[in-house]
């Protein structure tokens, strides 16, 4: 699994003009599944995501998780983080699992973010078309590969 994390003042997601989802200071975090994904790697991710420091503490210095903030998290599926583009100018997305393995490790990560968090997260919708507003705190943007484990 490939997740962007960024730490954001809030962010939205609106699915055929209509909103869907939005949080105030939080995360948006967007999610990635290839086929060698599964529920370990969704446990990996969601550990890490919820214990990163990216917040600022008293001192101004990103010493906070957001389970110490408080904050929210809006997770957005997002089939495009597995591009492929070493041929040509357009993006091969063979990588990007199909809905059935994608779907049930999308609802996992949705699961154990809401477990580890100790509250409800935010969602997009699996295979919409959707509008994703945000406006980042810092900037700060975080790139995790959970087979690339840094």
């Amino acid at each position: 699994m490939r997740v962007v994390i960024q730490r954001v003042s809030h962010a939205a997601v609106s699915i055929e003009g209509h909103l869907k989802s939005s949080i105030r200071e939080g995360l948006l975090v967007l999610v990635g599944i290839e086929d060698a994904d599964d529920a370990e790697d969704a446990a990996w991710l969601s550990g890490k995501i919820i214990h990163l420091r990216i917040f600022n503490d008293n001192a101004g210095v990103m010493n906070l998780s957001i389970k110490e903030t408080g904050g929210d998290i809006l997770l957005i599926s997002q089939f495009t983080l597995y591009a492929a583009t070493k041929k040509g100018n357009r993006p091969s997305y063979i990588r990007a699992s199909k809905p059935d393995v994608a779907v049930p490790l999308y609802q996992k990560m949705i699961t154990n973010l809401e477990a580890d968090l100790g509250k409800q997260i935010f969602t997009g919708e699996f295979g919409a078309d959707m509008k994703v507003e945000l406006l980042n705190d810092g900037p700060v943007t975080i790139l995790i590969d959970s087979k690339n484990r840094e």
